[in-house]
């Protein structure tokens, strides 16, 4: 992305500027994956450190929103921040026993990620959006009027311990001008003269906002006159061949056998290999550690998709760090091939495990899903989501300790954000464990995982059984509908009502009605929820056929004892 920018502010008639503005360029790759942010605060000048709570701000903004996670949205990136900042706002201040004493601004800011523009906004300042020669207000002031010539804000930063920030969305275009203000300008020049001069200074944007400041000065205002321009020049587009270009630089390996060497990691085994991936046991020559090297399958060389996801397995598993999840190591020598690679875990899969183990414990079932819960947060504290977990997916080590092994599926919330001529499906799961928003290739929450979560947690009470049965082959076909619990009961009868209903709830086929928190989860896991009790509304001929059949035999007696009676008088 290429911008460009103009700003100026200056006290005007005050002894004071309370005003505060400014531009931040993420530097390499977080240019990409946080953009550019700009943003724009009017300290109240009501309260005694305006000037402190603007610069504070916007300097707080600018700087907090790039240390955040890469992982995460622009949009949680920023309520984290603000939140944050407004918090220590009002502590600082003191307004609970001193309003006037207080730290209190207003604040707009400006995220410019990809081909979208992310606004958020409190207070009276404002974004303009210049489009086409058409000048569009986009934010709106948050002010309350007593009368036509008095009003004071309904909203600021550090006026109270609830915050509520307007946002929102929008595409950006080649040659967009976004223009942010305080309220000492755009309170005395109406929207065409700041069109007007706006057009008449395209080509230099400082000259521009300098001259909107002494218009409003020579209009009467009597306020700080602040504003800034940013020109959108050219947006990161790629094209697919691009892409495609990028995703290959590295060659896909050769084939690996024993005995082979391969950027000084020597093969030592085939761990696993399926029409997608080949693992391998190899041990790095510089440290003499095992580990384990993934190599993509060479059936997808030419599909720009798989590559993009075989590379960001690499770049989740750098992200994690969890004793629950897979650990991934940083390369420390250059690469000649696409390949990652990661812990090395001897054990077995919990796929295994279950077929080991067809009648376990409730408890040493509870301990086994916390402990795939806890992986699960780590993904969920970083806003991803990881759309395939299984039983395969799992692996129980030495130390019977679970790990999350494949993130060939999860979706990073920041990264999806940014555009790519790339399609991305959300159909990656595995039928069975898949939420059905997922099957249905429709975006997934943190419920989703817990659906596939709950799925396991079934199929380890029940002894390998599942809550639907099992769904039919083609994902197409799949009426979610229609879909009707299995009770655990009908496979366990130890299993207490209560922890069946916790069971039901986790796997919903309807997401609002699913847990939304993992945590919430396993604490119904471990405790009665009496609001969950639900009544079994099957037949009884489905519900227990043994029972059914024997109710019916016993009626079907009493029927022929009454003939029989009946005869014989």
């Amino acid at each position: 992305m290429h911008i460009q920018i103009g700003t100026f502010s200056d006290k005007g008639v005050k002894a004071a500027n309370q005003d505060s503005l400014g531009v931040h360029l993420g530097e390499g790759a977080l240019l990409k994956t946080k953009g550019i942010a700009a943003a724009i605060a009017d300290g109240v000048s009501s309260s005694e450190h305006g000037a402190e709570a603007s610069s504070a701000c916007v300097l707080s903004f600018l700087v907090d929103y790039f240390s955040t996670p890469e992982t995460w949205s622009v949009k949680k990136s920023v309520e984290q921040v603000c939140t944050a900042l407004n918090g220590w706002l009002y502590r600082q201040g003191g307004t609970q026993t001193n309003a006037h004493r207080g730290r209190v601004s207003t604040l707009s800011a400006l995220v410019l990620k990809s081909t979208t523009a992310h606004l958020f906004h409190i207070g009276d300042s404002r974004i303009y959006r210049l489009r086409q020669g058409i000048l569009e207000q986009l934010t709106a002031d948050h002010r309350i009027w007593i009368s036509a010539e008095k009003n004071y804000l309904s909203r600021a930063m550090g006026v109270d311990t609830h915050l509520q920030i307007d946002y929102q969305r929008l595409s950006i275009e080649c040659n967009d001008i976004f223009l942010m203000s305080t309220d000492g300008i755009h309170d005395y020049l109406s929207d065409n003269e700041l069109l007007s001069i706006v057009l008449s200074c395209k080509k230099d944007l400082d000259k521009a906002a300098e001259l909107l400041a002494r218009a409003a000065l020579e209009k009467g205002s009597p306020d700080n006159v602040s504003c800034q321009i940013l020109r959108v020049d050219e947006l990161p587009t790629q094209q697919a061949d691009e892409v495609f270009n990028e995703l290959t630089e590295l060659p896909f390996p050769p084939d690996l056998n024993e005995g082979h060497i391969l950027d000084g990691y020597k093969i030592v085994r085939e761990l696993y290999a399926s029409n997608r991936s080949q693992v391998y046991l190899a041990i790095d020559q510089d440290t003499g550690l095992k580990v384990a090297l993934k190599t993509p399958s060479v059936n997808y060389d030419d599909d720009p998709s798989y590559i993009e996801r075989f590379t960001m397995e690499e770049w989740v598993g750098r992200r994690i760090d969890n004793p629950h999840v897979l650990k991934v190591y940083e390369p420390t020598r250059r690469r000649r091939f696409l390949y990652h690679v990661a812990e090395y875990l001897p054990g077995l899969t919990l796929r295994q495990w279950i077929h080991d183990n067809p009648e376990p414990q409730v408890e040493a079932v509870r301990s086994m899903v916390e402990q795939i819960a806890q992986g699960l947060q780590a993904f969920h504290r970083l806003e991803m989501l990881h759309q395939d977990i299984r039983p395969e997916n799992l692996v129980i080590d030495a130390q019977g300790s679970l790990k999350i092994v494949d993130f060939g599926s999860v979706k990073v919330a920041g990264i999806a954000e940014i555009d790519s001529p790339l399609y991305r499906s959300n159909l990656l799961g595995t039928k069975n464990y898949s939420s059905p928003e997922n099957l249905a290739d429709k975006a997934g929450s943190n419920a989703s995982d817990i659906y596939s979560l709950g799925v396991i947690c079934y199929e380890l009470l029940s002894g390998g059984k599942l809550p639907y049965g099992a769904l039919p082959a083609n994902k197409k076909k799949i009426d979610f509908n229609k879909l009707r619990y299995i009770p655990c009961r009908d496979h366990n009868d130890a299993i207490p009502s209560w922890l069946d209903d916790t069971l039901r709830k986790s796997v919903h086929p309807d997401p609002i009605k699913r847990y939304h928190e993992l945590s919430e989860f396993l604490y119904d896991l471990r405790n009665p929820n009496s609001q969950l009790a639900t009544q079994d509304q099957r037949p009884l001929l489905e519900r227990n056929p043994l029972r059914f059949w024997q109710g019916l035999s016993f009626i079907l007696a009493l029927l022929v004892l009454g003939l029989l009676a009946a005869m014989n008088s």
